[in-house]
């Protein structure tokens, strides 16, 4: 079939299985076959399309968008994703810019991500931040693996541990960057969030254990809808001056930072 016979099809069983973004998604869809962009579909609506259904199908169950395309750009960089680590989402991109941010007062900073997941925090700060010393943790063993692939691909050197974050933060770090599990229960959330590994995603009072445990002279967490103000106050509560709370790109308050005195 066509480009443009294809996008119709996708765009119309997308939105019959409930995929909000449906155009967009078969836009995607399309784009990655074709091996061009979203903007280049335009020019390319009479070409033919070849492997559509089983990434459709995939869609269809409610798969991530990025794990059926199996990539996903992120700041300035385009990171391999599947189901062992989250996907990187727009909103964590505010956590790296206050990270900067607040690293620039350092020469060759050592900076901390805790739950590093695919690595697209840390090997985003390494990016914009070469003499930056960044170290990613993470349980997860297959996410580390992830990482790993992600940053041989990128040809970003960032050290990966296998290990409890809480326990890494105590050893000292100009700043510790963290985007922890702050999710009560998938129940009411997006099917997509179920294709997402759980242990990345649920959990509650991650920020405060690793705000009490940090040795850092700053901590930037994100944080989940509605819980900046909580976070904040917390961070306050420890003793920690100048916390600030960031709006991400859609207008919520998500990144909240602070400095030990």
């Amino acid at each position: 079939m066509t480009a443009r016979e294809a996008l119709a099809e996708a765009e119309r069983r997308l939105a019959a299985a409930g995929v909000e973004t449906a155009r967009v998604d078969a836009e995607w869809l399309v784009a990655h076959l074709l091996g061009t962009t979203r903007s280049g579909l335009a020019g390319r609506l009479e070409d033919e399309v070849d492997g559509l259904e089983p990434l459709l199908v995939r869609r269809e169950a409610r798969e991530p968008l990025a794990y059926v395309l199996g990539e996903w750009g992120f700041r300035r960089l385009m990171l391999k994703t599947d189901a062992r680590a989250l996907v990187p989402r727009p909103e964590t991109e505010t956590l790296v810019e206050r990270a900067l941010a607040v690293a620039e007062v350092f020469a060759r900073p050592r900076i901390l991500d805790v739950g590093v997941g695919s690595g697209a925090i840390a090997l985003a700060l390494k990016d914009e931040r070469p003499d930056a010393q960044v170290t990613g943790v993470d349980v997860s063993a297959d996410a580390l693996a992830l990482a790993r692939e992600n940053a041989d691909r990128l040809g970003l050197e960032i050290e990966l541990r296998l290990g409890d974050g809480v326990e890494a933060a105590a050893e000292g770090w100009d700043v510790v960057v963290a985007n922890p599990p702050y999710v009560a229960s998938l129940d009411e959330l997006q099917p997509e969030l179920h294709w997402e590994p759980g242990v990345a995603l649920l959990g509650r009072g991650e920020h405060e254990r690793l705000a009490r445990a940090a040795q850092a002279r700053f901590v930037v967490f994100e944080a989940g809808d509605g819980q900046a103000t909580e976070v904040a106050a917390m961070l306050e509560g420890l003793g920690f001056a100048g916390v600030a709370v960031t709006k991400d790109l859609t207008g919520r308050d998500r990144v909240v930072e602070g400095r030990l005195p």
